[in-house]
């Protein structure tokens, strides 16, 4: 059987590649929307572990006062043939290690990547949870705490985003703080017409009026780039605290001078009536 030998290309000629077929507009601004959701998603990540990271050192030191007398106790019960002093320490260490389960949980759920889910919910718990998320009684750095939320006032919004906000104020509140030794932190909240009013006060060192219009911007900070030995990444807290308001259909504005200290205030709206856009 005779077979036909293959054809050959003129010399000097090229095979020219089909065109790729062209994507639509609407495909490739949802190629690209797609993009720019999970950059935003990272950012966002970052962001939290920023956080996270600022309080790192704090919420180590509570671990470690909490795991001190665990071990304490372990070792004098297991050298003591007292059948009292061993039920003494047994319970010293049930107890140690259910607060410290409660500290990892609270830590975990500050970091969790969950979808949001506004509802209407009760502020004074929001709050207690975020002073929880601090794992340490303010009191130890001579912070007078005053919580003047009542528990008939709802926001709708997302609940962990909320703490999440409130945990970087609160974190923040105590660093401002920290060179005074001292002083109030009052968070109150009330409700203005169809939403409400969630301030966060401080009697800490001010804002420098320079930096104050630029608070909510990333990577601008009053803070210093180290402390100690350490490299600090600040201003990444205040830019979530912002995003996060925002999503939630809210705003966020800051009011700091040396006679009255730093007050962040937070509108949300109360249900999904007032409430702005998903």
């Amino acid at each position: 059987m005779l077979t036909r030998p293959p054809l050959r290309k003129p010399p000097g000629e090229t095979t020219i590649p089909a065109p790729a077929p062209t994507l639509s507009v609407e495909t490739r601004l949802a190629q690209l929307q797609s993009q720019f959701d999970l950059l935003k998603a990272q950012v966002r990540q970052a962001q939290q572990l920023a956080s996270l990271g600022t309080a790192a050192a704090m919420i180590a030191h509570e671990f470690s006062n909490l795991l001190t007398p665990i071990l304490n106790y372990c070792r004098a019960a297991i050298e003591s043939g007292d059948v009292d002093f061993k039920q003494k320490a047994l319970t010293v260490t049930l107890k140690n290690v259910e607060i410290l389960t409660a500290m990892s949980d609270r830590v975990l759920e500050l970091n969790a990547a969950k979808p949001p889910k506004r509802e209407s919910i009760p502020l004074r718990g929001v709050v207690e949870d975020a002073v929880a998320a601090l794992c340490r009684d303010l009191a130890k750095d001579g912070i007078q705490l005053s919580l003047r939320v009542d528990d008939t006032v709802h926001a709708f919004a997302d609940r962990l985003q909320l703490q999440q906000v409130l945990f970087n104020l609160l974190l923040n509140a105590r660093e401002a703080m920290a060179e005074s030794h001292g002083g109030r932190l009052t968070v109150s909240a009330a409700t203005e017409g169809d939403g409400i009013v969630l301030e966060v006060r401080n009697t800490g060192d001010p804002i420098p009026p320079d930096l104050l219009p630029h608070v909510f911007e990333p990577l601008r900070s009053s803070k210093p780039a180290t402390t100690g030995r350490r490299h600090r990444c600040s201003g990444l807290g205040l830019a979530l605290c912002r995003d996060l308001v925002e999503e939630n259909g809210g705003t966020i504005r800051v009011i700091s001078d040396s006679e009255n200290g730093t007050a962040f205030c937070i509108t949300l709206p109360t249900s999904t009536d007032s409430a702005g856009p998903r």
